[in-house]
C-alpha cells in the first residue's frame, strides 16, 4: 500500500499512523456508547465532541508555534506517550466503576489538547520525508490508513469490545497509542527547524502573530480555511448526535453501530487511494466542487432514511469527498507554506477549520433537542450544496493550477 520510493521513514509514520488509528476508531465508538449509558439528553451526548474539539480553538496557535521551536518527531512520540496514560486512566475508572459524565468531558478535551500537537507537528513532518512531487501519493496512502482502521476497522472493533466489557476499548486504544510512540521514535532524522542566528530570538507572541499574517495574506488558503470551517461544524453537528440517531431511528445495538460508523471507511478509503489521480484526471477544483455535491447529496440521504443500509450508503458516500478535500488542500500547504512556519501557519489554518467544531457539536445538540436528531443532517444538506456552488469560482482548476506554480515563492 506505500510505495519504495517514499522511503522507510514513511513506512513507520504510516504503520504508526494505521495503529493508532486503530484505537481511535475503538474509542470514538465506544466514548458515545458509554455515554448514552449515563443520558439520553442529545446537548449532554454532543458535549462529549465540544470538549474533544475545544482545545482546536483555545490551543491550536500555541500548537503550531511550539511545533515550529521543537522537533517535531519528538513533540509526535510525547504526545501519544500522554495519550496512552489518558486512555489507561480512563480504562481504570471504568474497571472500578467511577466513571461518569464530567470524566468523559476531561477525558475527551485532554485528548483533545494532545491531538492539537500531534497533528500540526505530523502534517509539518511530511515534506521532510518525502519528495515534494509525491505529497499527494504520501498523503493520499496515508489518508487512506488512517480513515480506513479509524472508520473501517476500528469502529466494529469498538462495538464488539464495549459489547463484552466497557473497559475493553480503551486499553485497546492505550496499547495503540504505545505502539505508534515507538514506531515514531525510530524515524531517522533530526526534525527541527533550524534557526537562522543573525536573526534575534522572538517570543512566542510574535512567532504566532507571524503565522497568523503569513496566512491571512494568502487569500486562497484563507478561504480554504473558512470553507472548511463550515464543513466542519456541519459535520461535527451531524456525528455529534450520530449515536442517537443509529440507537433511535434505525434502533441499533452496539455493534450494529459501530458497523454503521465503518460504512463511511468505504469511500474513504477510495478518496485516499484515488484523490491524487481523480484530482490529475478531472481537475482539483472540479474535484473539490464534486465532492461538495457528493457530501450533500450523502445528508440528503442519511437525514431521510430508516434503513440502516440505506444510511450506510450515505455515510460511505461521504467519505469520499472528505478524504478527497484532505489530501488536495493538505498537499496544497505543505507545498505553499515555508517550512520554517509550517506548524504556525497550519495551526492557524486549522484554528479556522477546527474551531468551528465545539459550534457544530452544540448546534447537534440544540438542533436534536430542539427538532429531532434527523435535522442537522437535512441543515448539512442544504449548507453542502451552497458551498459547492461558491466553489466554482473559487476554486476553479485554473486557481489551483495557479497557485501550485506558486511554490518556493514563498518565504
Amino acid at each position: 500500500m506505500h510505495e519504495s520510493r517514499l522511503g522507510s521513514n514513511y513506512t513507520k509514520l504510516w504503520f504508526a499512523s494505521a495503529i493508532s488509528n486503530i484505537g481511535d476508531g475503538v474509542r470514538w465508538t465506544a466514548l458515545p456508547l458509554l455515554a448514552v449509558t449515563l443520558t439520553r439528553d442529545p446537548a449532554k451526548v454532543a458535549a462529549i465532541d465540544l470538549a474533544a474539539s475545544l482545545p482546536w480553538f483555545l490551543f491550536a496557535l500555541i500548537a503550531g508555534a511550539l511545533v515550529d521551536r521543537l522537533d517535531r518527531r519528538k513533540v509526535m512520540v510525547l504526545a501519544n506517550v500522554f495519550r496512552t496514560a489518558v486512555m489507561a486512566g480512563l480504562a481504570t475508572l471504568l474497571l472500578t466503576h467511577n466513571a461518569s459524565l464530567p470524566v468523559l468531558y476531561v477525558i475527551a478535551f485532554c485528548l483533545g489538547m494532545a491531538e492539537t500537537m500531534f497533528d500540526n507537528a505530523a502534517q509539518a513532518l511530511m515534506p521532510r520525508l518525502v519528495d515534494h512531487s509525491l505529497l499527494e501519493k504520501a498523503n493520499g496512502r496515508l489518508a487512506a490508513a488512517e480513515l480506513t482502521a479509524n472508520q473501517f476497522v476500528g469502529p466494529p472493533v469498538g462495538g464488539l469490545l464495549f459489547a463484552a466489557i466497557a473497559a475493553l476499548p480503551f486499553l485497546v486504544d492505550a496499547g495503540s497509542f504505545a505502539i505508534s510512540a515507538l514506531l515514531i521514535f525510530l524515524v531517522a532524522g533530526n526534525f527541527r527547524t533550524p534557526r537562522d542566528d543573525a536573526i534575534p530570538v522572538t517570543r512566542l507572541r510574535s512567532e504566532i502573530a507571524e503565522g497568523l499574517r503569513w496566512l491571512w495574506a494568502h487569500r486562497l488558503l484563507r478561504t480554504m480555511a473558512a470553507y472548511v470551517g463550515v464543513q466542519n461544524m456541519m459535520n461535527t453537528a451531524c456525528f455529534s448526535i450520530f449515536v442517537l440517531f443509529a440507537v433511535q431511528i434505525l434502533h441499533l445495538s452496539a455493534a450494529g453501530y459501530g458497523l454503521l460508523l465503518s460504512s463511511m471507511a468505504i469511500g474513504s478509503l477510495l478518496g485516499g487511494l484515488t484523490a491524487d489521480r481523480v484530482a490529475q484526471r478531472i481537475g482539483r477544483g472540479t474535484t473539490i466542487f464534486v465532492g461538495l455535491v457528493l457530501a450533500s447529496v450523502s445528508f440528503v440521504i442519511m437525514g431521510t432514511s430508516t434503513n440502516p443500509y440505506v444510511v450506510g450508503a450515505g455515510a460511505a458516500l461521504l467519505g469520499w469527498p472528505i478524504t478527497s478535500w484532505n489530501v488536495i488542500t493538505v498537499s496544497l500547504r505543505q507545498r505553499l507554506i515555508p517550512d520554517r512556519l509550517l506548524g504556525r501557519v497550519n495551526s492557524v489554518y486549522r484554528l479556522m477549520a477546527w474551531g468551528t467544531m465545539p459550534l457544530g457539536a452544540v448546534l447537534g445538540g440544540l438542533l436534536g433537542r430542539v427538532f429531532s436528531v434527523r435535522t442537522p443532517f437535512l441543515v448539512a444538506a442544504v449548507v453542502d450544496g451552497l458551498l459547492a456552488l461558491f466553489a466554482l469560482k473559487l476554486f476553479s482548476d485554473a486557481v489551483l493550477e495557479r497557485a501550485r506554480a506558486e511554490e518556493g515563492t514563498y518565504s
